[in-house]
């Protein structure tokens, strides 16, 4: 067996591993429980039940033995040709959209639009957050979109006393909602972004292809969420607002965060950019402390580590997903990656199939589709989604949320969004 073969084999099962410690992060918090608080015993396995950090651990893991069989020049080298570009993104975009004036200026948008609708104002302000939130992932970003719907949903209905029901129905919608949300241009979804420049796919084939079924999958999935815990959400009672009692946020610090952001947004491609604005930025928030929260560095920076090892891990995996996707018919395609991308990134299964000779015009729609479609199942199946996990996590009690029941609260969302991209 040559070494290429040993190496790519190890990727393979540190991958599999990574993704076996995924959904069993509840089995660490419990071995956690069992020690006395503060041992090296209970932080260890309260380390190891965090899923922000399993890839990173198995990206180790995986790099200590390409250094045993590949040796360190190789695997150096394997790791400088790696692309952390999105990692680095994820970080910073997360970091400042999570700023009080973006987050302010956010919430107040989708609830006047809540208002608009004829329905509860409660009622109102969920379609709207579950909507327009999302759907801004396609001009603002999937991470972006990711943190600030996040956020708002963390104040004003998870912390509000929601049941852990409606918890789950809308941690698994917001990751689906995400995940085709952002399929409206050519640019801000990981897994369109990867295959658009190849295959010319320009805003106007966005929209008329992806765009519009997109936003009926959204629709109807929030319509039927809202319709079913609607007993619930008119009666929950007014968030508690901790923002009433600081300053009022001036009009220019307001204006200084949108285009600091809208900067980064577009050097989303350009790390070296879009790291010295995140430099500048930690001055702005410095200066304006007084009209600020605490900044998320932490929460935003475990979310990199996950990405990070993601994107280590995911460049070995072509040796198996390749051919797979290459001898798929095109309904077998839409479901395989609809499958597929539940357990590996959207983005590598796109990226895998773009290097695929001879693909008719149907089958990449299907690849696609099917990727976006399968990008809420699971925690990994999207590069916002850990965003959007690490925000909401500690509203789930002190197991965090579950990978299964995720993953259950995710069908009905998904296979909605699957018969409007395959039906229409």
């Amino acid at each position: 067996m040559n070494t290429e073969l040993i190496i790519q084999i190890g990727a393979t099962v540190c991958f599999a591993l990574a993704i076996i410690h995924t959904f069993s992060v509840k089995v660490f918090q419990s071995f956690a429980r069992k020690y006395p608080e503060g041992s090296v015993g209970e932080n260890l396995f309260h380390l190891l039940g965090e899923v922000e950090i399993v890839f990173g651990i198995w990206a180790g893991v995986f790099i200590l033995f390409s250094m045993v069989f590949w040796g360190s020049p190789k695997t150096l080298e394997y790791l400088d040709g790696r692309n952390f570009t999105e990692p680095l993104f994820v970080f910073v975009v997360m970091s400042v959209c999570a700023t009080r004036p973006i987050l302010s200026i956010s919430e107040k948008i989708i609830r006047m639009s809540g208002n608009l609708l004829p329905v509860n104002k409660n009622i109102g302000f969920f379609l709207a957050t579950l909507i327009i939130g999302p759907l801004l992932g396609s001009f603002i970003t999937e991470p972006a979109a990711m943190t600030v719907t996040a956020l708002i949903l963390l104040r004003n209905f998870y912390q509000n006393g929601i049941s852990d029901r409606l918890k789950y129905a809308t941690i698994g919608l917001l990751f689906v909602n995400i995940s085709i949300g952002g399929t409206l241009t050519p640019y801000a979804a990981p897994p369109v972004l990867m295959v658009a420049p190849k295959w010319n796919w320009d805003l106007v084939f966005m929209m008329s292809n992806f765009g519009w079924k997109a936003f009926l999958a959204i629709v109807i999935s929030t319509v039927f969420v809202a319709y079913r815990f609607r007993k619930e959400l008119i009666s929950l009672g007014e968030a508690k607002n901790d923002d009433k009692e600081k300053k009022n946020i001036p009009w220019w610090v307001n204006i200084l965060h949108i285009l600091i952001l809208v900067a980064i947004v577009l050097s989303s491609h350009h790390t070296v950019t879009f790291i010295g604005l995140f430099l500048f930025f930690l001055g702005i928030a410095s200066v304006t402390n007084e009209y600020q929260n605490e900044l998320k560095i932490k929460e935003a920076l475990l979310v990199g580590f996950f990405l990070g090892g993601l994107v280590v891990l995911g460049g070995l995996q072509s040796w198996w997903l390749e051919p797979i996707l290459s001898r798929l018919a095109t309904l077998p395609m839409f479901v395989g990656a609809i499958v597929l991308t539940a357990f590996t990134d959207n983005a590598a299964i796109t990226y895998l199939g773009s290097q695929v000779s001879g693909l008719s015009d149907f089958s990449k729609y299907a690849l696609v589709a099917g990727s976006v479609v399968g990008g809420g199942l699971t925690v990994i199946a999207n590069a916002p989604n850990p965003a959007g996990y690490s925000t909401l996590n500690s509203s789930f009690g002190t197991d965090g949320i579950s990978p299964g029941l995720l993953f259950r609260s995710a069908i009905g969302p998904t296979l909605v969004a699957a018969l409007c991209f395959w039906f229409f």
